[in-house]
């Protein structure tokens, strides 16, 4: 299941969601300022991204500016503690699945959220000179 950690006021995760509904993409959203954000979900993140803290933590932030915490010296359980704590610093919108994690709104990125067979219908399906008048494309 792939689990979207989004905030309400957020464009870019209005965005995330919307994409993933017209696209009939089952999804989970978990409100990062609401107690359904887990410290299983904060070590997911961590653990998936490809640059550590960088990838997931905004330093834009106001927190990120006032806490005078170097994260590089945190251990993993501080880390998800602090952001537990402070969720804000999460850059969002953050998209995991049971591979990857996708940070923001990329129009072509998300792309690869798309299961594998529903892809390889669509390149099919394409390929079909009725595709511009068939009612099972967008199923």
């Amino acid at each position: 299941m792939i689990k979207i950690l989004v905030s309400p006021s957020c464009a870019s995760c209005r965005k995330v969601r919307k994409w993933f509904d017209e696209n009939a993409i089952p999804y989970e959203a978990v409100n990062i300022f609401s107690p359904s954000l887990t410290a299983e979900d904060v070590k997911e993140a961590i653990t998936k991204s490809e640059n550590g803290t960088d990838d997931i933590i905004s330093r834009r932030s106001k927190v990120f500016q006032d806490s005078n915490v170097d994260f590089d010296d945190l251990t993993v359980s501080e880390l998800i503690d602090f952001v537990l704590k402070n969720p804000s610093v999460l850059k969002r919108p953050i998209i995991i699945d049971d591979h990857r994690l996708q940070v923001g709104y990329n129009s072509e990125e998300i792309r690869t959220f798309i299961p594998r067979a529903k892809r390889l219908a669509t390149l099919a399906c394409q390929e079909c000179p009725k595709f511009d008048s068939c009612d099972t494309r967008n199923e």
